[in-house]
C-alpha cells in the first residue's frame, strides 16, 4: 500500500471512529431507540450524507457499536483472568466481570442483547460477520479458562465440548443479569438482595464445574 493510500485509509478509519463515538455517546445518554442518524451526524460534526457513506443505515451503525462492545467485553474477561491461581477461579472471575460490565456499561450490554435477538437474515453483511467473529473471541476466553481448569484439576473433565460449556455458562449469567435488571423489586419483596442472587448463581455454577 502506498503512502497516499495509507493516509486515505487512516482518514477513513478516523472518520468512521468519530461516527461510532458520537453514536455511543448518544446511546449512553438516551438509549438506542431515540437516536436518529441526523443526531449522530450533528454530534460527530459531520454532514448527514457523510455518515451514510460509512454506514448504510441505523442498523448498520448499530453493528459497529456491537463489535466495539464485544471487544470491550473480551478485554474485561482477559483482565479478570489475570493472576488467578486456577482455571475455575478464572471462570468465576469472568462471570463477575460480565455482571459488572452490564452494570457499568448498560448501553454496551443492551447493544449486545439486541444483536443476539436479531432475526436471522438471508446472509451475513460485513459488519454482522465482524460482530459474530468478535463474539467468538469473547467465548474463546472462557474456553481457555475451562481448559486450564481441566488441566489443573479444578474443573471436571467430563463436561464435554468446552465451547458448548462456555456458551452454557454465558447463557446462565445472561439470564441472571436480565433477571436482576427486570425483577429487582420482586427479589426485594421476597426478602433477598441482588448480590445474594448473583452470589448464589456463581456458587451453583462453581459446584457444577468442580470435580
Amino acid at each position: 500500500m502506498s503512502h497516499i493510500s495509507e493516509r486515505r485509509q487512516e482518514e477513513r478509519d478516523r472518520r468512521r471512529a468519530e461516527i461510532v463515538d458520537a453514536a455511543e455517546l448518544l446511546y449512553a445518554e438516551t438509549g438506542w431507540d431515540a437516536i436518529t442518524m441526523d443526531q449522530v451526524a450533528r454530534r460527530a460534526r459531520l454532514s448527514r450524507g457523510l455518515v451514510y457513506v460509512y454506514f448504510r443505515d441505523k442498523a448498520d451503525l448499530h453493528l459497529a457499536l456491537v463489535e466495539r462492545a464485544l471487544d470491550t467485553l473480551r478485554l474485561r474477561f482477559e483482565a479478570a483472568r489475570e493472576g488467578k491461581e486456577r482455571g475455575i477461579d478464572e471462570v468465576e472471575a469472568i462471570g463477575l466481570a460480565y455482571y459488572s460490565y452490564a452494570h457499568e456499561l448498560p448501553h454496551y450490554f443492551d447493544a449486545c442483547t439486541r444483536f443476539e435477538a436479531r432475526p436471522a437474515g438471508d446472509g451475513l453483511q460485513h459488519n454482522e460477520a465482524a460482530c459474530i467473529a468478535a463474539g467468538h473471541r469473547v467465548h474463546e476466553v472462557i474456553v481457555a479458562s475451562l481448559n486450564r481448569g481441566v488441566a489443573d484439576g479444578s474443573i471436571r473433565g467430563d463436561l464435554g465440548d468446552p465451547y458448548v460449556t462456555a456458551l452454557a455458562l454465558w447463557a446462565l449469567m445472561l439470564g441472571v443479569i436480565q433477571i436482576v435488571q427486570t425483577k429487582s423489586g420482586q427479589i426485594s419483596h421476597e426478602g433477598f438482595s441482588v448480590p445474594q442472587i448473583v452470589e448464589q448463581s456463581m456458587a451453583l455454577a462453581r459446584r457444577a464445574l468442580q470435580p
